[in-house]
């Protein structure tokens, strides 16, 4: 972090899925931020992530979140499809950032704003992390929503990740809009 600089921390969450959009988010933290939990989400228990996206929610400077649609996905492919749902949530912001941090090793300069990509950002840098959190929270939301239109897939479990229960219900049920036709859905047995 930058002193004296507004800093975005951005991450995506759903990359690795067969259905459901990808979200990201982007946070800007206050310089006196504290919090001992705030990690990587992909460490945390669901509730420990609830209840720090309560937290980031109250405390930090501002916060947005955004997404791609799976045609959207097909369309850019997965990676840039996660960066333009990034863009979306800093153009979101209530606050326009001087620089962003992001998650991963890839980005597209956004409105001339420099960044720095950090590998395994969310363990590194806090507003990265709080992007994290966001970012799974929405989106286990919104999959968990989505299981009841579409209850044979198991959503609420599996938020869309390429389960054993997850691939065996598209080879007996098919696709549903949600799904991402450029992905690899079919089902394979471990022989």
């Amino acid at each position: 972090m930058q002193n004296g600089i507004i800093e975005a921390g951005c991450d995506e969450a759903g990359r690795g899925c067969l259905s459901g959009p990808v979200f990201a988010a982007a946070v800007i933290l206050p310089s006196s931020f504290e919090c001992e939990t705030l990690n990587d989400s992909k460490q945390l228990s669901e509730k420990t992530r609830n209840e720090l996206r309560r937290i980031i929610e109250c405390e930090s400077t501002a916060y947005a979140v955004a997404s791609c649609t799976p045609k959207e996905i097909d369309k850019y492919n997965i990676l840039w499809a996660s960066v333009e749902a990034m863009h979306r949530a800093i153009a979101k912001l209530q606050l326009s950032p001087q620089h962003i941090l992001v998650d991963g090793n890839r980005f597209k300069l956004y409105k001339g704003i420099d960044h720095t990509c950090v590998v395994k950002g969310d363990s590194k840098f806090m507003s990265i992390a709080a992007a994290s959190i966001l970012a799974k929270t929405y989106r286990d939301e919104y999959m968990i929503a989505l299981q009841n239109e579409h209850p044979h897939y198991g959503w609420e479990r599996n938020k869309g990740y390429p389960t054993r229960e997850h691939r065996a219900a598209i080879s007996k049920y098919g696709i549903t809009a949600h799904h991402r036709k450029s992905f690899n859905l079919r089902f394979e047995y471990n022989k």
